[in-house]
């Protein structure tokens, strides 16, 4: 895990316009303190970091994520707030805060805009992009090694498990028959060509969960989630709080259960909170977000 303080990143940081979802909920929920201490699992561009900053001079956070561009980003977004934020390279469930209690935690597990807009980075098939999907750009596994090296059997399950298709071992089929694949939208036109006609001209692109499911198996999403939910409350002091933001019912469903089940935890939100109407109309892609919080017994 790297470290280092608001004063030490690059000069220049790339643009990482995000739009951070359902901030206030996530602010009341946490309700930070004079004198806390806070951990964003997952800083992004730094949105919800500056909100927990903001409420007080005193206030101190650890900004942690994997994607080395959204920790720059978050550099140079948060670099007004001094020695109060350590910046740390890597994923949540390989943290270790030492002998350090936070009053909360916060993970928002969706992808960025910024993520899915750059084409370079592989996540979204609206434009022509090499086959990457990695949040953690150090790592070797790719989405294109998976799909043009993995069986049939192999990326029907990934697609059945980590997206849901039904027509998973359809679509593994036409995949194998037809790779390599270098490109998002050439791997997206074969998904659309291998399923019928009425499945294509759906409410939402027939490649869609699998690009979730690819996404997801490349950075091991759920396996590091369930690793977050199970030791992030002994990392909170008496008290502390943890907030998660899930986006799909396969993260939620984990959430849900391992906050509910854990034995340092009461849970705080009986039923998600989710985006107002307002919010969705703002930003679109706060539809899917349920917001869940906990608290350290």
């Amino acid at each position: 895990m790297n470290n280092t303080s608001a004063d030490d990143g690059p000069d220049l940081a790339p643009t990482f316009d995000h739009q951070s979802v359902l901030a206030a909920e996530v602010l009341t929920g946490l309700a930070p303190k004079a004198h806390g201490y806070y951990l964003d699992a997952t800083v992004g561009g730094g949105g919800h970091s500056r909100l927990i900053l903001e409420t007080d001079t005193t206030v101190r956070l650890v900004a942690l994520d994997q994607d080395p561009v959204a920790l720059d980003a978050a550099r140079q977004n948060l670099a007004e707030f001094g020695d109060r934020v350590t910046f740390c390279h890597g994923k949540f469930a390989e943290f270790s805060p030492a002998d350090q209690r936070f009053d909360g935690v916060l993970a928002d597990l969706g992808v960025s805009s910024p993520q899915l807009d750059r084409p370079e980075r592989g996540f979204s098939f609206r434009h022509s992009g090499a086959l990457d999907m990695r949040m953690n750009t150090a790592q070797t596994l790719t989405a294109a090694e998976l799909v043009n090296h993995g069986s049939e059997r192999e990326l029907a399950d990934i697609f059945y498990h980590y997206g849901e298709e039904r027509l998973s071992r359809r679509i593994a089929r036409q995949i194998v028959a037809r790779r390599p694949f270098q490109t998002t939208t050439a791997l997206a036109n074969a998904i659309a060509a291998s399923v019928p006609g009425k499945y294509r001209h759906g409410r939402i692109h027939p490649a869609t969960r699998v690009f979730q499911a690819l996404r997801i198996a490349v950075n091991r999403e759920l396996d590091v989630l369930e690793q977050l939910v199970e030791v992030a409350p002994s990392w909170l002091a008496p008290a502390g709080r943890i907030a998660i933001i899930s986006f799909h019912s396969l993260e939620a469903r984990r959430v849900k259960h391992g906050l509910r089940t854990h034995e340092q935890l009461k849970v705080l939100t009986n039923k998600p909170i989710t985006a107002s109407d307002d919010e969705v109309r703002r930003n679109p892609r706060a539809r899917s977000a349920k917001l869940r919080l906990a608290e350290r017994v």
